[in-house]
């Protein structure tokens, strides 16, 4: 497990390096956004710890250069817990977000969550009629057009693709794709739902809705 810390503060990029070590993964450092940007240009990450609040380029703007040519999984890391830093990271195609101060055991076991997610994906290419999902690719078509699918978005329905047949309430939509540290309602499940559905046009009947339970995706 290759493992890019980034954070301005070298103190915490050592604890992190130890406990990543500690279970037998490689961690490479970088002090701010525009290191991590350049390192992941030359290198491939299992996963990337990211802070928020860095000199050159924040985590953020760091995030979106890097998932321009890399899918990598991002945790963020960050002493901003408001919903709405939280919401914008995962609007951009952040996996998960952890608060500082925060446990490094924590974080470990946050890593293995997120790795595990990213490893129990379907086939590269799946379709249900005129709807044809690029797993690798994370592209979405409709009729062989290109969909313009937000990466919050996306990620709903690769879950539900993932999930097919399978009813899935509010709740569990919100701790599996939003993360278990999410302050949100369900009316953020709802919304992302019904601008999901509006991308798919006429194969937005896949997406069924449970009356006073949640979603279930059927093909």
């Amino acid at each position: 497990m290759n493992v890019l810390i980034v954070d301005d503060e070298e103190m915490i990029r050592g604890v992190l390096r130890e406990y990543v070590e500690f279970e037998g993964g490689t961690a490479y450092e970088a002090a701010d956004g525009m290191e991590a940007v350049k390192l992941c240009r030359d290198r491939d990450f299992d996963i990337i710890l990211m802070d928020v609040m860095m000199p050159k380029l924040d985590g953020f703007s760091a995030v979106k250069e890097i998932k321009k040519t890399k899918s990598i999984p991002v945790i963020m890391l960050s002493a901003r817990g408001e919903e709405y830093d939280k919401l914008f990271g995962f609007e951009i195609g952040v996996d998960d977000y952890v608060t500082k101060p925060f446990s490094p055991k924590e974080v470990m076991a946050r890593i293995h969550a997120v790795m595990r997610r990213s490893t129990q994906e379907p086939a590269d290419l799946v379709s249900f009629e005129g709807l044809t999902i690029d797993i690798a690719g994370r592209n979405v078509y409709v009729d062989g057009e290109k969909a313009n699918l937000t990466p919050k978005e996306y990620e709903i329905l690769f879950y539900f693709v993932k999930n097919k047949g399978i009813a899935l309430t509010r709740e569990k939509l919100l701790m599996d794709v939003w993360g278990f540290d999410f302050y949100g309602d369900d009316r953020t499940v709802d919304t992302h739902i019904k601008m999901l559905r509006a991308n798919l046009k006429e194969y937005r009947k896949f997406i069924i809705t449970l009356r006073g339970l949640g979603y279930k995706f059927e093909a």
